[in-house]
């Protein structure tokens, strides 16, 4: 304890530290002088030296009147003395002072008597040059009202980042008044914005000194709760005369417009950007699901959180309508693709099953009107009007579904389904330009939906076509055990015309016929029938395989465009031999029971439809147990490799264990084939029985 604790005269004050000079009165120069009762100099400071140009050696003692005015102003300037000295009424006002240098300058003064403790009266006289005081009025006057009139939001704020001074203008742009603001750091008096952000930048700046530039912001304000502004703010430091920082200034101003056309140039970007991939990446190929899923891929998430491709099951049927459907719609699902797994993507309809829709319901009044149905901001009355269901409902509502649009898909004036977009996580709803950017990407999907639809449909024709020309359950061959496969191309193209036959002829003879027609859909199918059929025919005349392939070549070229490759077989089990002809085909292949697999050594020809060339045939030794492989180019034609590398391919698959005719058909297919290609094949196997007396069995389907 303190001896001042002990009297009870209670803690000393904290102990305060001068601070540095402002500046201001170094910028003024005041000057003071301290007269006498009888007028003479009794004190100098340096200051009246600069301002007066006497030294302190030179004015003390003197009589200030005689030595600093001019002679016509000694009277007035006693009588001023004697007022302020006798009545000790204060004086303040603009005098003229004569200068060392003789000239005269105009001199502001503040004039006071004081008292010693004796009771002798003394005057004090601050004084300041008018001019320079005059400078730093206007100075200080214009930085005022620049500041309170400047549209321009304007802050300072001191070391510890308190609001010292904020304007007008920032009032208007933060909705808070500065009486409410001043004292308060930036997290007390901006809670609304990124006050760490804003905080951290003027920490720079006060570090540094570096000015930070155009620092964009986004918010809400109490001036404007309900809209997102953008501003842009500058800061600098701020420092006395004497360089000391005294704190940070501010300016913001609103550039909401210019964020927003900025924010549309770039959106009106993107809708380009999407809209340009669209056209590369929708309608790659003619698969009805592929370019379902590829529009569903394209919009997420760049324009929904969930997309699926609704077509009506009456137009996949095939079935055109000019009329948009009324009533409850049936509805499949080709592709549903969400940003991430959600309840909302579990109230989507599964791929490729049904699904019926009330008349009610939004998709269906699309589909009905023909016409796009936006639901910016989804209520609970709506979730009923989009699910399916009341639990698909249920789970759009856990998915926090707040946003809905679905978009017709018509294509040459037929309704086929809907483009449905959903928003869960995307906070905007969907607006006018949304809308426009999916009926742009809808009306493009939709023709090459429509296009695959038609596609598929004719290449399902030509399939059942061409199956309904194949044989079906072929005869029984005499000596003979006889497997076939026919697999149409597996990528989504074109049917070809691919076929073959199994003839028995006369006596102990059978007739093996593989072909190819060029070319693709119903037409080819079509060729490809009546060749068949004019083979069977001529197989019945027991003709040489010359002569029936010349017939062939002759009929071919009457059916128009059509060409096609064959190569007709005549069997002899008596003889044991084989007697073929080729017109452009590749190669059969012979399989001895004791040997390599090799191709058989034939003419190539020309192929069918060109018209006036010869044709040779040739016999082929076809003991018990040997094997011949009669294909079309779809089983060993590849873009990637050469012919005589698959040809060397299809030699040394045949070139091992000793299989059943089915099982070596689907040996070479499952080792030949690819789910990308972009060929039908033709597979015939015959094999000599080594008893020639036993029955066939049944032929594979």
């Amino acid at each position: 304890m303190t001896a001042d604790d002990a009297s009870g005269s209670g803690p000393r004050p904290a102990r305060v530290s001068p601070s540095p000079p402002g500046g201001l009165l170094d910028v003024l120069g005041v000057a003071a002088v301290v007269l006498d009762a009888q007028g003479r100099i009794a004190l100098w400071s340096p200051q009246a030296e600069e301002l007066f140009g006497w030294s302190a050696e030179e004015a003390l003692g003197r009589f200030a009147a005689r030595l600093m005015v001019a002679e016509e102003n000694v009277d007035l300037v006693i009588e001023l003395f004697a007022r302020v000295l006798s009545g000790g009424d204060s004086w303040a006002g603009v005098f003229p002072i004569r200068h060392k240098d003789g000239g005269s300058r105009a001199v502001e003064f503040r004039n006071m008597r004081l008292l010693d403790e004796h009771g002798d009266r003394f005057a004090l006289g601050i004084a300041a040059d008018q001019a320079v005081l005059g400078n730093v009025e206007r100075n200080l006057a214009l930085s005022t009202r620049l500041v309170s009139q400047s549209p321009i939001g304007f802050a300072v704020v001191d070391t510890d980042l308190r609001y010292v001074l904020v304007n007008p203008a920032l009032e208007r742009i933060n909705g808070l008044p500065a009486a409410q603001v001043i004292g308060l750091g930036v997290r007390d008096a901006l809670p609304f914005l990124d006050a760490e952000a804003i905080e951290s930048a003027m920490r720079r700046v006060l570090v540094t000194g570096e000015p930070m530039l155009n620092v964009n912001t986004v918010g809400r304000t109490p001036a404007d709760p309900g809209t997102d502004h953008a501003w842009s703010g500058s800061f600098y430091r701020l420092e006395d005369g004497a360089g000391r920082v005294i704190g940070v200034a501010v300016t913001v101003v609103d550039v909401t417009d210019r964020f927003r056309a900025a924010d549309e140039a770039a959106r009106a970007r993107r809708r380009l950007a999407v809209i340009a991939d669209a056209s590369v990446r929708i309608g790659t190929t003619l698969g009805l699901e592929r370019t379902a899923r590829e529009l569903a891929d394209l919009v997420v998430p760049e324009l929904a959180d969930i997309a699926a491709v609704d077509v009506l099951d009456a137009a996949l049927g095939g079935r055109p309508s000019t009329e948009a459907p009324t009533g409850p719609a049936t509805f499949r699902a080709l592709a549903v693709t969400a940003d991430r797994p959600s309840e909302a993507l579990r109230a989507a309809d599964p791929v490729g099953e049904p699904a019926r829709y009330e008349a009610d319901r939004l998709v269906t009044r699309c589909v009905t009107t023909g016409r796009p149905i936006l639901v910016p901001r989804v209520g609970p009355r709506d979730l009923s009007r989009i699910a399916r269901d009341p639990d698909a409902a249920a789970q759009l509502a856990d998915a926090s579904l707040h946003s809905y649009l679905a978009v017709p898909l018509i294509a040459r004036g037929e309704v086929l389904g809907a483009l449905d977009l959903k928003r869960t996580t995307n906070p905007l709803p969907f607006d006018e330009d949304d809308l426009a950017l999916a009926v742009e990407l809808a009306g493009r999907a939709a023709v090459s939906i429509d296009n695959a639809r038609w596609y598929q449909s004719e290449r399902g024709a030509a399939l059942a076509l061409q199956r309904h020309l194949l044989p079906q359950d072929p005869p029984r061959l005499t000596g003979l055990e006889i497997a076939y496969r026919y697999q149409p191309a597996q990528a989504t193209q074109e049917v070809g015309g691919d076929w073959f036959d199994a003839i028995p002829g006369e006596g102990d003879t059978s007739v093996l016929v593989i072909g190819d027609v060029m070319g693709s859909g119903i037409n080819a199918a079509a060729a490809m029938g009546q060749l068949r059929t004019a083979a069977r025919t001529l197989a019945d005349l027991d003709l040489d395989p010359s002569q029936v392939i010349r017939h062939l070549d002759r009929i071919t070229a009457g059916l128009g465009e059509a060409m096609a490759t064959c190569v007709y077989a005549v069997h002899d089990l008596r003889r044991a031999r084989c007697r073929l002809c080729n017109a452009g085909h590749l190669p059969p292949v012979l399989v001895p029971r004791h040997g390599r697999p090799r191709l058989i050594d034939l003419p190539t020809g020309a192929p069918l439809g060109v018209g006036g060339v010869e044709f040779e045939a040739r016999d082929v030794d076809l003991d018990a147990g040997d094997l011949l492989v009669l294909y079309t180019d779809g089983l060993v034609e590849t873009r990637d490799q050469s012919i005589d590398a698959r040809l060397d391919l299809l030699l040394s698959l045949l070139d091992g264990p000793r299989r059943s005719l089915d099982d070596t058909c689907d040996h070479l297919l499952g080792a030949l084939r690819h789910p990308d290609d972009h060929d039908d094949v033709a597979l015939l196997m015959a094999r000599v029985r080594s008893d020639p007396g036993d029955a066939p069995g049944p032929l594979p389907p």
